[in-house]
């Protein structure tokens, strides 16, 4: 018998050092994050008016609409200020809310120096996709995914 492997595809891993300690580096990811999401990565009927992290496990990960509408993207899986933060993403490759779908985006903060912190990023368990995981990466991996988040996030610990 021959075994067929699948193919899963590599998480997105990114690195980037912010100006900031580490305390001050997880509280402009979470409970900032709404200023530095752009507007543009949205999944709800109506223009984003923000994005919000609630500060514990179990908490929720959504966005607030204009109109005070509220779209789901998940939940806050592990909350351990100011280190590691886990949140389970369950938007689908066609960016639509999937409450069965998970994979899971891993944020963790080091403090390197008095005012610098390594942040270390991971977009993982993509292959739960499906056979769509491979774009996924691909989107999730482009500039205008998390590269370009992350760098907006890391713009926004210089002014913060």
């Amino acid at each position: 018998m021959i075994a067929v492997a699948s193919i899963m595809p590599e998480p997105v891993r990114k690195l980037i050092t912010v100006e900031a300690p580490a305390e001050r580096a997880f509280e402009v990811f979470t409970s900032q994050f709404g200023t530095w999401w752009p507007a543009t990565h949205s999944i709800g009927s109506s223009p984003l008016k923000n994005a919000v992290i609630e500060p514990r496990t179990g908490g929720r990960w959504y966005e607030v609409g204009e109109d005070g509408s509220e779209c789901e993207w998940g939940e806050v899986i592990a909350w351990e200020k100011p280190t590691r933060l886990v949140l389970a993403w369950r938007i689908d490759v066609d960016w639509r809310y999937d409450p069965n779908l998970l994979t899971e985006v891993e944020v963790r903060f080091t403090q390197v120096s008095e005012n610098a912190t390594q942040v270390e990023f991971e977009h993982r368990l993509l292959e739960n996709m499906g056979d769509k995981a491979a774009a996924a990466r691909e989107s999730f991996s482009s500039p205008g995914g998390w590269p370009g988040l992350l760098a907006a996030y890391a713009e926004k610990v210089k002014v913060a």
